[in-house]
């Protein structure tokens, strides 16, 4: 961001967004400003940014060479490189999605016997009616898999023939990341596994970064989970936060394909350190250093045990940031995508507050009945949130195969983005 962005964020607490750092990739951008590379005569690689491209004269599967097919013999128990040929993707699918939420609902009913709220109240200022909170025998890990196994049913793909697992998630069940813990309980013993933590942007950008593996790594069937369990960190006394969230997971599964059958049709990724105080989880550091008696004389100050404070968030600097650059991220996609509004058959945005929705709609002239909404049901599950309706809509018949639908994350970080997707 501009130091003058910079400097009116300090003194008035608001930023532009369109000053933000852009992360932008697509067909028009590809033809203004392509860098070439070429690893070999045979097989050159066009690249701009993030995208990259196998040239047409390049139709033949890229392999890695055996240490047996250079005289060499392999180890025992070692895996043969040939044993498994990637083809280098063009474009990706999507093919499949899945969902999976907590048994137990939270009515605005029941949250006004133990915070001082109402349904009336809950439901005029966010349009949230329920939430699902997590159960004691329920987890962030076995909701992923339910859902993940819903995606990979539908997209007809076995767990072993998946080749990566992203689970974007802010709430994992362990520090380490739980993406691994998701493949083994799938059973997709071949795919590399691991989080991408962007909060309630985390699904957007999880999607594009599955495209990048597609494209340029060579990479065949992609599972890209949105999970979230909120109930964890809000504090349950405070009316401001308490009544928004839920917790869900939602699954798709991308495929490799031709470049005109590409789902992803353009985006646009964005992110701005300077919102941070608006809207974060941090760490709250205990001091558990013995006295200096138990020292033996030490100077060394043992660290405290890590917890976390409960999430904090200036509503209505958050709502002023969506309203604002929301529908920037989702025109910078459309026109990464050569499309305009008229083009979108439906709106999906990230489920924080159906005045946002509104706002947003209203901004980008696409008309209410083009917007997918499920928040009523199930609150702001962050990343969960846009697989979980994209999840419920595909299954339901309202979107269709070659529907184009633009997407937009935006949350904690600050991060924002868009996606402009067609499904099926």
């Amino acid at each position: 961001m501009a130091s003058s962005s910079a400097s009116a964020l300090r003194s008035s607490a608001s930023w532009s967004a369109s000053s933000a750092p852009s992360f932008r990739g697509g067909a028009s951008a590809y033809e203004r400003n392509s860098l070439r590379f070429a690893y070999s005569s045979a097989s050159p690689l066009h690249v701009l940014r993030c995208r990259a491209v196998i040239s047409p004269s390049n139709g033949r599967d890229t392999s890695l060479i055996s240490s047996e097919s250079e005289g060499g013999k392999q180890n025992e128990g070692q895996v043969s490189a040939v044993q498994k040929r990637r083809r280098v993707g063009r474009g990706s699918r999507l093919v499949g999605s899945g969902s999976a939420v907590p048994k137990h609902v939270i009515s605005n009913e029941e949250l006004s016997k133990f915070v001082d709220t109402s349904d009336e109240w809950i439901s005029l200022r966010t349009g949230i009616r329920n939430r699902r909170v997590l159960g004691e025998d329920e987890s962030l890990t076995t909701l992923s898999v339910d859902a993940s196994r819903k995606a990979l049913e539908m997209a007809n793909v076995k767990p072993e023939e998946v080749d990566l697992l992203l689970l974007c998630t802010s709430t994992p069940d362990d520090l380490f990341g739980s993406a691994p813990q998701v493949q083994k309980l799938l059973g997709c013993h071949n795919a590399l596994a691991f989080d991408l933590t962007a909060a309630c942007s985390g699904f957007v950008l999880g999607l594009v970064t599955a495209t990048r593996f597609i494209r340029g790594g060579g990479y065949k069937n992609v599972l890209v989970v949105g999970a979230d369990a909120l109930s964890r960190y809000v504090d349950w006394t405070d009316r401001g936060t308490c009544i928004l969230f839920g917790d869900a997971s939602g699954a798709l599964l991308l495929q490799a394909a031709t470049d005109d059958q590409d789902s992803l049709l353009g985006f646009d990724l964005r992110s701005d350190g300077n919102g941070h105080k608006h809207l974060h989880v941090t760490v709250d550091d205990v001091d558990s250093s013995p006295n200096g008696a138990e020292t033996n004389g030490s100077t060394f100050k043992l660290p405290g045990k890590a917890t976390y404070e409960c999430l904090q968030m200036n509503g209505k600097e958050v709502f002023k940031f969506a309203v604002r650059a929301v529908p920037q991220v989702v025109e910078g996609a459309l026109q990464e995508a050569g499309l305009t509004g008229d083009n979108v058959d439906w709106l999906l945005l990230h489920q924080a507050n159906q005045r946002i929705l509104d706002s947003v709609s209203d901004r980008l002239h696409i008309p209410s009945e083009k917007v997918i909404s499920n928040l009523a049901n199930y609150g702001n599950t962050s990343a969960a949130s846009i697989p979980l309706a994209l999840d419920e809509a595909v299954r339901s018949g309202k979107v269709k195969a070659g529907d184009v639908v633009a997407t937009a994350g935006f949350g904690a970080g600050l991060t924002w983005g868009s996606a402009i997707v067609r499904w099926g």
